[in-house]
């Protein structure tokens, strides 16, 4: 059904009913006109909507608002243009004593949020810093129109925001609607100094104010302050159907954060918004990310519409989490139901079948996306390299860098990776030199030369290139140098990347500590295998209580010639045990464990794993060389037979 406004029905596109013949016939009975126009800008007929527009002899502030309103990403240029006789009429005295029009606050807003839109038109992308991006002539003239403001030609984003914050002191901001826009406006150019300010300053807000700050607090990883405004928003009389249930989904996921997430997901339900499509993606997320596949899959099998997004959610929850198996057959699945894939899906299906080393697979997944054209995504692209040179076919992995029409530093990376996994230093170097010479500046590939540098036993080079690094070393190069003194057994180096590592805030798993047991175990040094306090405390309280449920020790598993007493310590240190105590230190409460092993459980660790499960109330799944065992409730999936 058309559009349909007191009684009038808009046309179709292209059937225009003579726009200057209607306006003669209404002349100044600009009310029928301006619902005309209105008629034709939400059929999408844009361009009889401004040929009205044009043949109107008189035209009120309501007119103009109509057509700023418009939502078309290739109008809003022209409109903003078409704009310019707004300033005029509103700013310039002989025009206004003659017309006697001046914008309203609505048409402030509409221009502004053009302008937003417009953001992907009009700046220029090359540009790293955002302070060096200059502002289009069109929205200046957003801003100008918007503020009262009058911008300087070629000014940068920042300056030109700042500038324009002078009309909340004029006493231009009267309405929220006009907050919000310029609220929004500072969002969308990456200013959170100046949406912070701007909040702080509005006389009036109202939920939607919130939802753009605490969006913005969010984009820019300052989670902690986007959760107090949430709180804070909780407080307020506003609308509770339009929190920002979505962003704060997305935080809980990413931390990933299972208690919060729940929380959200009673809000959601309370206030009946658990239902919408888009909050119910982000359940689906949420609950992946934190590892609760079943919370999971019941919502993603009541979801009104499954698209892409769920899908790829689910799918690249397991395939975080080491299911891989699982991933693949949701993916096949996806594929069976109609619903295509995009490049997120496919580079989380390419890591399943680079965990699996499944060549084989991975190749049938090449073929599948070049099928979908997706060749083309310098994303999808880097995770094809990696998936090869993982499954050790760095032949292909070279050879799909070589054919890339595009590559910036995620393929470099992906290439550098790629030598550095399958041994070959030199090439890594080589690699590494190129990229510089093609003018990309050194990140993240740091940690693949540190890495190769330190499994050579080049350590000083290894460590003068971290000292020169622009950044402080992370998790990942530490957590490299450490197994590469392991593997060395350069114990003094080790010793300096433990420490870095412990006192880091967060740890992605247990592999430090792992790697520091193995270096002490190596030198026969027990006791400071004990020295590792945090973790230390939570194996003597798991020994203490498994022993309470009638475990024993199999000292048969020990491999050092010691009596019996002794043979116990060792036991109690073994890679798993270490990796399960760190998780239940750093992970939420009944949130499920996964232990990722290269070589077969011993006896002992099976029979002690079985008992933790049923004392802790966790799932815990490890894999090992020979099969994934699931631990629940002291019972194993294999039934003691591997």
């Amino acid at each position: 059904m058309p559009f349909q406004l007191y009684g009038w029905i808009a046309p179709q596109k292209g059937q225009s009913l003579g726009s200057s013949s209607v306006v003669r016939q209404n002349g100044r009975n600009t009310v029928s006109t301006n619902m005309m126009i209105s008629g034709y800008v939400e059929s999408g007929d844009l361009l009889s909507a401004r040929d009205m527009f044009d043949a109107m002899p008189y035209r009120t502030a309501v007119t103009w608002t109509i057509m700023i309103g418009c939502n078309d990403a290739e109008a809003d240029k022209k409109l903003i243009q078409v704009h310019a006789c707004v300033i005029k009429l509103g700013y310039h005295s002989s025009l206004m004593q003659n017309c006697g029009i001046k914008p309203s606050d609505f048409t402030f807003a509409g221009v502004l949020t053009a302008a937003v839109r417009l953001n992907d038109l009009d700046f220029d992308a090359g540009g790293s810093e955002t302070d060096d991006v200059e502002l289009s002539d069109c929205t200046l003239l957003a801003i100008t129109l918007a503020t009262g403001v009058r911008i300087a030609h070629k000014t940068p984003i920042r300056k030109a925001l700042f500038d324009a914050h002078a009309f909340h002191i004029t006493g231009f901001v009267c309405n929220v609607f006009v907050g919000n826009a310029l609220l929004d406006f500072y969002s969308k150019h990456d200013c959170l100094v100046g949406v912070r300010k701007f909040f702080g300053e509005m006389s009036d807000f109202d939920g939607i104010s919130y939802d753009v700050i605490i969006t913005c607090y969010a984009w820019f990883a300052q989670h902690d302050e986007a959760i107090r405004l949430f709180r804070e928003l909780q407080f307020t009389c506003f609308n509770r159907r339009q929190f920002p249930f979505v962003i704060m989904l997305s935080i809980a996921a990413n931390a990933p954060d299972l208690k919060m997430g729940q929380q959200i997901h009673s809000l959601a339900i309370a206030t009946t918004v658990a239902s919408e499509l888009v909050v119910g993606n982000s359940l689906v997320d949420m609950y992946a990310k934190c590892g609760r596949f079943e919370e999971a899959e019941k919502i993603f099998r009541t979801l009104a519409k499954r698209s892409t997004v769920p899908w790829t959610a689910i799918i690249s929850g397991y395939v975080q989490r080491g299911f891989n198996e699982e991933g693949l057959n949701l993916f096949n699945e996806m594929h069976k139901s109609g619903v295509r894939a995009d490049q997120a899906t496919f580079a989380s299906i390419l890591k399943a079948s680079a965990n699996l080393t499944s060549l084989s697979l991975g190749k049938q997944i090449h073929s599948f996306i070049v099928r979908s054209c997706f060749m083309s995504n310098v994303f999808s692209g880097s995770a094809l390299l990696d998936m090869y040179a993982k499954c050790g076919s760095i032949k292909d992995a070279i050879q799909l860098f070589q054919d890339k029409p595009e590559r910036n530093i995620v393929s470099w990376n992906a290439l550098i990776s790629a030598h550095a996994q399958n041994g070959d230093p030199k090439a890594t170097l080589d690699t590494f030199e190129k990229m510089v010479q093609s003018g990309f500046q050194p990140d993240s590939n740091t940690a693949s030369m540190v890495d190769m540098l330190c499994r050579s036993g080049r350590f000083h080079e290894a460590q003068k290139m971290m000292a020169e690094m622009p950044f402080e070393p992370d998790e990942i190069i530490w957590s490299s140098v450490l197994n590469s003194c392991r593997i060395h057994k350069n114990q003094e180096l080790a010793m300096k990347a433990a420490d870095e590592l412990f006192q880091m805030e967060v740890l992605r798993d247990a592999a430090p500590y792992v790697s520091m047991s193995n270096i002490y175990a190596a030198a026969g040094q027990w006791d400071n295998v004990g020295k590792m306090e945090e973790i230390r405390k939570k194996i003597d309280i798991l020994s203490e209580q498994t022993e309470k449920e009638g475990y024993r020790p199999d000292t048969s598993c020990a491999l050092h010639d010691v009596d019996e007493k002794m043979k116990i310590e060792p036991l109690k240190y073994h890679s798993e045990r270490l990796a399960i105590a760190f998780a239940l230190i750093r992970t939420p409460e009944e949130s499920p464990v996964l232990v990722m092993k290269n070589l077969r459980a011993c006896t002992d660790c099976h029979a002690a794993i079985k008992v933790i499960s049923k004392i802790v109330r966790r799932e815990i799944t490890v894999w090992d060389s020979s099969r994934f065992h699931h631990f629940k409730d002291g019972i194993c999936s294999c039934g003691d037979y591997w």
